[in-house]
């Protein structure tokens, strides 16, 4: 349902795509702040989530704990500040608390800490094992035959080279788990250079099939399409759904776009203010209020 001040569908994913673009000036004001971390897969993750956060998703800031609440399950834990900033901009805890990413003693760890940030649903650090964590959550919710809640995965496509995924993924095709919701940020790069030269993944969308997923892809900067998608994975019934999110790493920052070598590395001031001013006019498309 939309919110009472938003009186149409244009309005209602307007209104996300500039949550995500307040979030993307988040994960570089953060990632400058802390002086270390990755830049271009949040960047490129932010319509997802906030399509998840903003629209999709059965939660309650204000009751994180509540047991009735979907589980998101993020696997890709390098890909953190999107979903720190996400969660900050959803009201789980203060926007400024941002700025203490990966200092000493703060809740923002590099890689998600479940024990410094109770808000998370599992630690993540060693790629590919977020799939296996997911499938687990799902199939105890069928043995307990709960219905009314779904498990979201989210990965990388650079971690699919990890085995642990595809037990993972057997599983859930064996258990038929249609609570299970995964999506691939199918930005193809990681650190080393770009998916297809270091490990190729292709047919990537026959692979899961294979393993008896119900399979859907998706434009990750279309808020409308990825809505649609969504819905539509959470309607089927049978097998588990695979939605294969094609994104641009780095969004929103032309400098950083498409550039493996921003997978693991921050701005320094120079970039990170090139950057925010590419946000905040939209790539000179406006004026912003500083200007």
């Amino acid at each position: 349902m939309l919110p009472p001040f938003l009186h149409s569908t244009d309005e209602h994913i307007r209104s996300l795509e500039l949550i995500a673009n307040r979030i993307r000036q988040s994960i570089i004001e953060m990632l400058l702040e802390a002086g270390s971390g990755h830049t271009a897969g949040p960047l490129g993750m932010a319509d997802i989530f906030t399509a998840l956060y903003f629209s999709l998703l059965r939660h309650d800031a204000k009751r994180p704990t509540w047991d009735d609440r979907d589980r998101v399950v993020l696997s890709n834990g390098h890909i953190c500040p999107v979903l720190y900033a996400t969660l900050a901009h959803a009201g789980y805890f203060p926007v400024k608390e941002l700025l203490t990413l990966r200092k000493f003693g703060s809740r923002l760890q590099g890689h998600p800490h479940r024990e410094f940030l109770p808000i998370l649903e599992n630690s993540s650090g060693p790629l590919g094992s977020g799939l296996s964590q997911a499938t687990g959550m799902a199939l105890a919710d069928k043995i307990d035959g709960i219905t009314h809640r779904y498990v979201y995965c989210l990965m990388s496509d650079g971690e699919l080279q990890e085995g642990n995924t595809w037990e993972g993924a057997m599983l859930a095709g064996k258990e038929r788990l249609h609570n299970l919701v995964a999506i691939i940020d199918r930005n193809n790069i990681q650190i080393d250079g770009f998916t297809e030269d270091i490990m190729p993944l292709e047919p990537l969308r026959a692979k899961w099939e294979a393993w008896n997923w119900n399979v859907l892809e998706v434009d990750g900067h279309d808020m409308e399409d990825i809505i649609t998608k969504v819905n539509q994975a959470k309607s089927s019934y049978g097998k588990p759904n695979m939605i294969i999110a094609h994104t641009i790493p780095g969004k929103g920052v032309p400098e950083f776009e498409r550039k493996f070598e921003w997978h693991g590395k921050p701005p320094n001031k120079e970039e990170a203010a090139l950057a925010l001013e590419s946000l905040r006019s939209f790539a000179g498309q406006i004026q912003h209020e500083g200007q």
